[in-house]
């Protein structure tokens, strides 16, 4: 943990949260489900209800946080270079999603069944991975 480049980890992670952000933002003009994570870890969290504008800040925090995880245990155990190793960390974070935050937001596992939800996490964590894979690249 005290090799990590902490400068490299916070602008790898705000680099893939953005992009996420920025397809969930132009997803529904694409026929994806709205996914405003403003709203789903803001006021809408039944654990911990803040105000709107905390669940966008939320958001780039987990990413971030996601990156360090991904820098200190998985860039060097993971195969691959940069982006396919962030496209392959990118599902770790949505399987968790599904598996635990989803049902904690009252939508179920697998986000009730909803397959547009579904997939549109899925692209949304992958694009995540990869381009916060290309950015971290080898650590």
């Amino acid at each position: 943990m005290k090799d990590l480049n902490y400068q490299k980890v916070a602008t790898a992670g705000v680099a893939g949260t953005l992009a996420m952000t920025i397809l969930m933002l132009v997803g529904p003009m694409m026929g994806m489900p709205k996914m405003d994570m403003g709203s789903m870890l803001g006021p809408m969290n039944p654990m911990v209800a803040m105000p709107y504008w905390m669940g966008w800040v939320m958001h780039f925090i987990i990413g971030i946080v996601l990156t360090g995880i991904y820098a200190a245990f998985f860039v060097k155990i993971l195969p691959s270079d940069g982006w396919k190793r962030g496209a392959i960390w990118g599902l770790i974070p949505f399987l968790l999603a599904q598996i635990m935050v989803m049902p904690i937001m009252g939508m179920g596992v697998f986000s009730g069944g909803d397959m547009l939800m579904i997939m549109g996490s899925l692209m949304g964590h992958l694009v995540y991975g990869i381009v916060m894979g290309l950015v971290y690249g080898d650590g």
